[in-house]
């Protein structure tokens, strides 16, 4: 009897032992099965890109002076960019320009010293180098493209004159001058 009962005993030890290694399996499935869809359901890193972009919509600058600003900038890196407009705005250098503008020292023939434009344009470069630090950009390989437009021109008080309003876009792209040279090479 004694024997009978230390067999039955051994054999649900063993039908238990049994059991949860079954239990242990099925959960190690389900966990792997889990993983399996939350890998699945993972959207891909977003693309990365390739410019950084900065709009400045209704300054409060003249189209004439943002024009020349953009022209000045264009085709040049950031920080060589807000040095030069740096200089403009303390009155170190004039702001080439064209029209019937007086003549200045140096090697320009007409230009000016557009101080607020100067400022807008810094803050926007500023905010155009950050973006392109988030945007994980080299900096070394991107140069200035930019474009100023005129914008709506609300009419003051009493509806005599109109403010002066522009619209500006600045953006980083890719330098043609490097992508020509590493073609040449290859």
């Amino acid at each position: 009897m004694e024997n009978k009962n230390k067999e039955t005993k051994m054999q649900e030890k063993k039908l238990t032992e049994y059991k949860e290694e079954k239990q242990i399996e099925k959960a190690e499935k389900e966990i792997d099965k889990e993983k399996s869809k939350q890998e699945e359901n993972k959207t891909p890193d977003k693309s990365k890109k390739t410019q950084a972009i900065v709009n400045g919509r209704n300054l409060s600058i003249s189209t004439k002076h943002a024009i020349a600003v953009c022209n000045y900038i264009r085709n040049k890196d950031v920080d060589k960019a807000i040095l030069m407009l740096e200089e403009i705005e303390k009155m170190k250098k004039p702001l080439p320009m064209k029209g019937e503008i007086p003549h200045r020292k140096g090697r320009i023939m007409s230009g000016r010293y557009p101080i607020k434009a100067a400022g807008e344009f810094i803050r926007l470069l500023k905010s155009l180098k950050s973006n392109a630090i988030v945007n994980e950009l080299e900096l070394e390989k991107y140069v200035i493209f930019c474009k100023a437009n005129i914008a709506a021109r609300p009419y003051r008080r009493f509806g005599r004159t109109r403010f002066k309003r522009t619209h500006v876009t600045l953006k980083l792209i890719e330098n043609i001058k490097q992508k020509k040279t590493k073609k040449l090479r290859k």
